[in-house]
Order: structure tokens, then C-alpha cells, then sequence
């Protein structure tokens, strides 16, 4: 159940290349998520928030090329490090060449958060919603999600990986 705050500033890309970089980055959040983007079960939980701001500020003055910030927000368990790379690696490089040379093709004007949501946070359907829940419903077996979300929650709590 990714969900992704792309903070996208007003004009910066043509309309189509907007849609082109949102259907991409639907994919990108699913697969780094651990997930099959051609699920539908599974796509129909992935949701992308646009935020348009009009002015994007750098040292305190009006930047002269578009910055943007992605917010990529998963329940708990669901980010390892090389998840978190590719999925920051993967924005970046779909974002720069959605400006299709508008822009240098500068890196350091895309930020990248990867924020897991502690499991019995996420709330949805009026509930709180764990990623047993969640893997239960993409998966269609509820043993199967409970397996899994018990698998990779062990897998982050463990006290060798805290060291």
C-alpha cells in the first residue's frame, strides 16, 4: 500500500509527460515495494498525491530551475537499504527524463524520502490496517499475508540488524 506525496512544481513538466512520469512512478513504488505492478489488486492500493507548488525557494530566492520532493510512504517492513536506493535512484532518474532536456539534468534538484509507517499506524476503511492486512488483500490468502508481514517485521526488528 505505497503512497506517494510527489510535490511537483506548477509547469515544470508538459502535461503528458506529467501523466507518463506518475504512471512510472506507480510502477516504481510497487516494485520497490516488493510487489507485482501488474496486479491489479495491488495497484488499486497504490496512490499518488500531486502537490503543485508555485515557487520553490533555494538560499532564499525563487529557484531558476524545478525542484521536486517524492514522499514514498510504506507500511512498516516493506523498505530494506537497497530498496530505499532504488526506489530514490529510480525517482530521480524518472523525473529527470521526464523534463526531457528542459532542465540540466541535475540530480541534486530531486529529494527522495523514504518513510516506513510503523506497523498498527496506517489507517484506511475507517480501520487500522497491518501489513498482514495488506498483504492479505494483494495476495488474496490470509495465511500467506500473515507469513509474509510476519517475515519481513522479524526481519526489521532484529536485533542484529539495529547494530
Amino acid at each position: 500500500m505505497p503512497m506517494l506525496d510527489a510535490h511537483i512544481p506548477a509547469g515544470a513538466l508538459s502535461a503528458a509527460a506529467e501523466e507518463r512520469l506518475l504512471a512510472e512512478l506507480t510502477d516504481i513504488l510497487i516494485v520497490n515495494e516488493g510487489a507485482d505492478p501488474s496486479n491489479p489488486l495491488v495497484r488499486s492500493i497504490a496512490w499518488l498525491f500531486v502537490h503543485r507548488p508555485e515557487a520553490v525557494y533555494v538560499a532564499g530566492e525563487r529557484a531558476a530551475a524545478p525542484r521536486y520532493r517524492f514522499v514514498a510512504s510504506v507500511p512498516e517492513g516493506q523498505y530494506d537499504a537497497e530498496r530505499r536506493r532504488a526506489m530514490v535512484a529510480a525517482i530521480t532518474e524518472a523525473v529527470l527524463d521526464a523534463e526531457d532536456g528542459a532542465h540540466e539534468r541535475d540530480p541534486s534538484r530531486v529529494w527522495v524520502f523514504t518513510p516506513e509507517i510503523p506497523d498498527g499506524s496506517w489507517g484506511a476503511m475507517g480501520r487500522i490496517v497491518t501489513l498482514a492486512d495488506i498483504a492479505t488483500f494483494a495476495t488474496g490468502d490470509a495465511e500467506r499475508g500473515r507469513s509474509y508481514a510476519q517475515a519481513r517485521l522479524s526481519e526489521r526488528r532484529s536485533p542484529a540488524l539495529a547494530s
